[in-house]
């Protein structure tokens, strides 16, 4: 899968990527991220990106121009993907909420292309070139950069080859709707600190696999 960042920060995500899980997925070719400095669609020689919003208001919005000139040069370089099977993303605090379930779907894609918004949003006319807004959360970042590595973490993880061990997935929080996960224990059996002993649930040490499935579902969380 290849994954588009439009940013003018093209070298924030840097260090995020040269570790675990996606690095992995990068360096077996699983997947593919390019960024793309937002600032080179420019034309002005402050290359600037953003502006004032007619009408007045605190802050500045980013400029439609710089935008559509980066999405017409993505395009152009996926042009052999089917449609149905790309995707662009406006990250907006106001798109719709981003969960395991979208996770999934959108795993079944070949390239998705983010757009990273800053100050205080975007021309509103971009609207009309995006397929999706989405949000992490109810809150507000700086910036979308975080948000894009946040839903590319959470996809990269689903495809295959990207973890070593492929029971993680099915076995993992929100891998059944509403569901967590259950308590899970490692070494040492007894943890102590001052005279308080913190000991692991004696059905784990059992060996009884059918007893440690119930007693897992019996305590796996409910999220609302």
């Amino acid at each position: 899968m290849k994954f588009n960042i439009i940013t003018i920060f093209p070298q924030i995500l840097d260090s995020y990527l040269e570790e675990g899980i996606l690095n992995r997925a990068l360096t077996k070719k699983i997947i593919t991220i390019k960024t793309h400095d937002l600032r080179q669609w420019t034309k002005d020689k402050h290359h600037t990106v953003d502006d004032t919003p007619y009408g007045g208001g605190a802050g500045m919005l980013m400029k439609i121009e710089p935008l559509y000139q980066a999405l017409k040069y993505t395009k152009k370089s996926s042009q052999k993907i089917e449609k149905k099977k790309k995707k662009i993303i406006l990250l907006s605090a106001s798109g719709k909420k981003w969960n395991q379930s979208l996770a999934k779907k959108y795993s079944a894609l070949k390239e998705i292309t983010f757009i990273c918004g800053r100050y205080e949003g975007v021309d509103w006319r971009i609207k009309e070139f995006v397929d999706e807004e989405i949000s992490i959360g109810d809150y507000v970042l700086t910036g979308g950069e975080l948000a894009a590595m946040v839903i590319i973490d959470s996809i990269t993880r689903l495809l295959p080859g990207s973890l070593g061990n492929t029971k993680s997935i099915t076995e993992e929080s929100h891998s059944q709707k509403n569901l967590g996960e259950y308590p899970q224990y490692t070494r040492p059996e007894e943890f102590k600190v001052g005279r308080k002993k913190y000991k692991v649930p004696k059905i784990l040490l059992s060996g009884d696999h059918e007893k440690i499935k119930a007693w897992r579902e019996k305590n796996q969380k409910l999220i609302i």
